[in-house]
């Protein structure tokens, strides 16, 4: 799975949430928080999933 697949994805769970979160009367500066939490886990899981073995030998 290429990385900007995975990076459209967890954009779109990160936008539920943070939508979510709005709806439950979240104060904003704790969304961004949450929301730049999400970003970093998002690249460090994407990076993980979609990086090429390294070869052996």
């Amino acid at each position: 799975m290429s990385f900007g697949l995975y990076s459209i994805g967890f954009a779109i769970v990160i936008g539920g949430l943070i939508y979510a979160a709005y709806l439950v009367h979240m104060p904003g500066h704790w969304i961004g928080v949450c929301a730049a939490v999400l970003l970093g886990i998002g690249i460090l899981t994407g990076v993980k999933a979609t990086r090429q073995k390294d070869p052996v030998g």
